[in-house]
């Protein structure tokens, strides 16, 4: 392998970190969004495994290329990545690079109160608002692809635990959802170990059986992870905690974009809140995200809804990674 020389901007939303590429990829073959995706994966995957593995990553680093869209009305297209691979959507990078968009002067004009920024991620467009007063940039609220619960009370036989319900929700990507006492656990008081474990297998013990569709693209049918409640799940409770377990076991710092997205379609599906009624949902950090679905829509032959997020994203530093060409151990490695 050449030597490798790559600049990134670092950020955080509610302590989930974001890789942003600035300089130093390689040119990605592709019409398409998707087909860039599929060009990295089985090209490029060693820039992957260079920017999110040791020494310069960890396990649960989280990263996105910037590229072209090849829908009109975006700004920008964005492909992430992470610990296994690569993903269909991922709201705290919305968030993130939300403000970084405005910042860098990737929208043609920067207006107050609020900058419109649209992304074309791998699951679709996602229209993003970025508080801005002339000078600063804020929070940021996107609207999301719609939503929808795939499938209710979906049984799982879970080794060491029995048989387990969970909902099937999409929002941007596929998750099981679920209460984590059905596991005999708690967020407030079980390790994060155990937790991470326990979501990990359901993901696991659910993928082979699970037939997943999404109308629009077969790239998006697969499961992403599982996200473990505290079981508020009725909008009369003022918040509700979550922990979202995604990709290889990795733990999401915040209360996941396109997870509550997830957990707001199962909600309205299920009578839980209403339309424009706000949701508080809660991540592993204490972090917070608010939202509410803002539109009943249909995608292909399900009910779905478009969902409002909001958060806000902070920059944490600048890089510039190298390689040099004897360096294998530098190439990337994970101790699990």
């Amino acid at each position: 392998m050449d030597d490798i020389k790559i600049d990134t901007v670092e950020m955080h939303t509610g302590g989930e970190p974001l890789r942003i590429v600035t300089a130093g990829l390689p040119v990605l073959h592709g019409e398409t969004l998707l087909e860039k995706r599929r060009y990295l994966r089985d090209n490029l995957d060693h820039i992957r495994k260079f920017l999110i593995f040791e020494p310069r990553g960890h396990y649960d680093m989280y990263g996105v290329y910037i590229v072209e869209p090849d829908m009109k009305d975006a700004d920008f297209g964005c492909i992430f990545f992470h610990n296994e691979g690569y993903s269909t959507m991922c709201g705290h990078a919305v968030i993130a690079l939300g403000r970084y968009a405005v910042d860098r002067g990737l929208v043609q004009k920067a207006t107050a109160p609020e900058t419109r920024v649209v992304m074309q991620c791998p699951c679709g467009l996602v229209e993003a608002f970025v508080e801005y007063d002339g000078e600063k940039t804020g929070s940021v609220r996107f609207n999301s692809v719609p939503a929808f619960l795939f499938q209710k009370d979906v049984e799982v036989d879970v080794a060491g635990r029995g048989n387990i319900l969970v909902d099937v929700g999409y929002g941007g990507a596929f998750y099981a959802l679920l209460p984590v006492d059905r596991l005999g656990l708690s967020l407030a008081k079980s390790s994060v170990q155990e937790l991470k474990q326990a979501a990990g297998l359901i993901t696991e013990t659910l993928k082979p059986s699970l037939q997943l569709r999404h109308p629009d693209n077969a790239d998006l049918a697969f499961l992403y992870g599982t996200i473990l409640t505290d079981g508020n799940d009725a909008g009369n409770s003022p918040e509700s905690a979550n922990m979202c377990v995604f990709a290889d076991k990795e733990v999401d710092r915040s209360p996941c974009g396109s997870g509550v997205t997830a957990r707001i379609a199962q909600h309205f599906q299920r009578g839980l809140v209403q339309l424009n009624e706000t949701r508080v949902f809660r991540g592993p950090t204490g972090s917070k995200f608010k939202a509410k679905a803002v539109k009943q829509v249909t995608c292909g032959s399900h009910d779905a809804v478009i969902v409002e997020v909001s958060g806000q994203g902070h920059y944490s530093g600048t890089c510039s990674f190298t390689l040099e060409a004897d360096d294998s151990i530098g190439k990337g490695f994970l101790l699990k």
